[in-house]
């Protein structure tokens, strides 16, 4: 049971309905929020008129690194970055806003949207817990998603050099459209 105040556990549990409806699952509902595993799946059970998906979360950093997921999840942690510092948000706010805009951007430049809720909140654990890092492409000088033992290596991104196999996307479109998720090469 919540112990704090009726107006905080209301904040919870907007809050909790936020993080549902972007696609949050249970484990990260009960580690950014302080409602009971009960109560939390409660507020699921009425959003979603059923229960919560069960399962494990993703547990690997390599899935970051091939090169259509790590340009959205680089598009993504920029923005968090940017939230967090600059603006000043609050972790959890810095987290939804930014998957919002994410959202956003993806609808706007026509591109499928790649990275869930669940893989973005779990990157921002892999940054956390050191295992990831931000390092610049010497080409278009923006920031991208890397290995923490690669960080100080010399680094050209997959905009700049797709891969070979990067037109063969399940749609034809995809790898033209991820040209429009980052800034323009000579951008910072």
């Amino acid at each position: 049971m919540y112990k704090g105040s009726v107006t905080d556990e209301a904040r919870e549990v907007l809050r909790a309905i936020e993080l549902i409806q972007l696609g949050a699952r249970m484990p990260v509902l009960e580690k950014e929020l302080m409602l009971s595993r009960n109560r939390l799946i409660r507020v699921y059970r009425e959003l979603k008129s059923n229960s919560p998906p069960k399962g494990m979360l993703p547990f690997s950093a390599d899935w970051y690194f091939t090169w259509l997921p790590n340009i959205h999840a680089s598009l993504f942690y920029n923005i968090f970055l940017f939230l967090k510092d600059t603006a000043k948000c609050s972790r959890l706010d810095a987290l939804t806003r930014a998957y919002r805009l994410y959202i956003e951007h993806c609808e706007h430049s026509n591109s499928e949207r790649v990275l869930s809720f669940t893989r973005a909140w779990t990157l921002l654990r892999f940054f956390d817990g050191g295992l990831l890092t931000l390092s610049r492409c010497q080409v278009c000088r923006g920031r991208f998603v890397r290995q923490i033992n690669d960080a100080y290596k010399p680094f050209t991104c997959s905009l700049c050099a797709p891969p070979s196999r990067a037109g063969a996307t399940r749609n034809p479109l995809a790898s033209q459209r991820a040209t429009a998720l980052l800034p323009a090469p000579g951008g910072a």
